[in-house]
């Protein structure tokens, strides 16, 4: 099992940032793949960002040059760094890891993106 804690979403302005944080604990050296998904309301939840154990990244094309993936090993915790942030990036995100059998996912954290 691998538990997954979000944390750092809140309400900004328009181009204004914010740094999410995915705290990992369990089974994390079973982890392959950790990622960001979102869902904004009334749309289905949608790829943010992967990062794979030997350091692939992968973005969505709507965040990618904004946002930006990255892990502290020593923490287990995944990072998710959003800067010129818009309306439509409103959503709650979710942290998700993989390992090779099994999906895990966080509770979530609201991101609202003010106009």
């Amino acid at each position: 099992q691998v538990q997954l804690v979000e944390s750092g979403g809140g309400v900004v302005q328009a181009g204004g940032s914010l740094r999410l944080s995915c705290a990992a604990s369990g089974r994390t050296f079973s982890t392959n793949v950790m990622g960001w998904f979102r869902r904004a309301p009334e749309k289905e939840r949608e790829f943010v960002a992967r990062l794979t154990w030997s350091g692939g990244v992968t973005y969505a094309t709507s965040v990618k040059g904004r946002f930006t993936i990255s892990r502290d090993n020593a923490k287990n915790t995944v990072y998710l760094e959003m800067n010129s942030l818009k309306p439509e990036d409103t959503a709650v995100y979710y942290c998700n890891a993989e390992t090779s059998g099994s999906r895990y996912w966080g509770q979530g954290t609201q991101v609202t993106v003010s106009s």
